[in-house]
């Protein structure tokens, strides 16, 4: 399987497989994202089997506390239509503000393999402009990335398998309801 760098916008760039990556990438279980944050800080994940749920996506590097690893990219939709899409089974809609959401439903949105866990290591930073995804504290090489999804209602179960699970994919500020 041939390595590839890919940038938050889905185009290919040139550039080393992270040490340590090298062997996932010849037995074929991962795909690698390189992504600048506002600083420049150029941060390496790849995409693999998640012991959560299907797919994931792991840090490829060691990644400090406060650093913006990638944007949550995609087609910027009115909510009216975001209730139609999601209607229609689409589970990549990302709130954004009063009047719109992102529907990152899209194949160069590496962001959607990060799921959700009770004990995350990510969070979430929105701005005028985009969503980004942000290391909550330092994360090693190989960690699976992961957020709270910040659910409102007990909907769907949770795997997330952390100590501290609630049991329901939940905003913690929901877990005594």
């Amino acid at each position: 399987m041939p390595i590839c760098l890919i940038d938050t916008q889905g185009e290919r760039v040139a550039g080393k497989t992270p040490q340590g990556m090298l062997e996932a990438h010849q037995a074929g279980h991962c795909t690698e994202l390189e992504s600048k944050d506002a600083y420049a800080v150029k941060v390496h994940v790849w995409v693999g089997t998640s012991h959560i749920a299907g797919q994931g996506l792991f840090a490829a590097q060691t990644i400090k506390k406060g650093t913006r690893i990638l944007q949550y990219i995609g087609q910027k939709i009115a909510k009216e239509e975001t209730a139609e899409r999601v209607y229609q089974g689409n589970q990549y809609i990302f709130t954004f503000n009063d009047r719109s959401d992102i529907d990152g439903k899209t194949l160069k949105n590496k962001a959607r393999y990060i799921n959700h866990s009770c004990d995350p290591n990510c969070e979430i930073l929105i701005t005028q402009r985009t969503i980004w995804i942000v290391a909550k504290r330092d994360i090693q090489a190989g960690e699976e990335l992961r957020y709270n999804y910040g659910f409102t209602a007990k909907q769907y179960h949770c795997q997330c398998g952390a100590s501290n699970c609630c049991g329901y994919i939940l905003g913690e500020e929901y877990w005594d309801l």
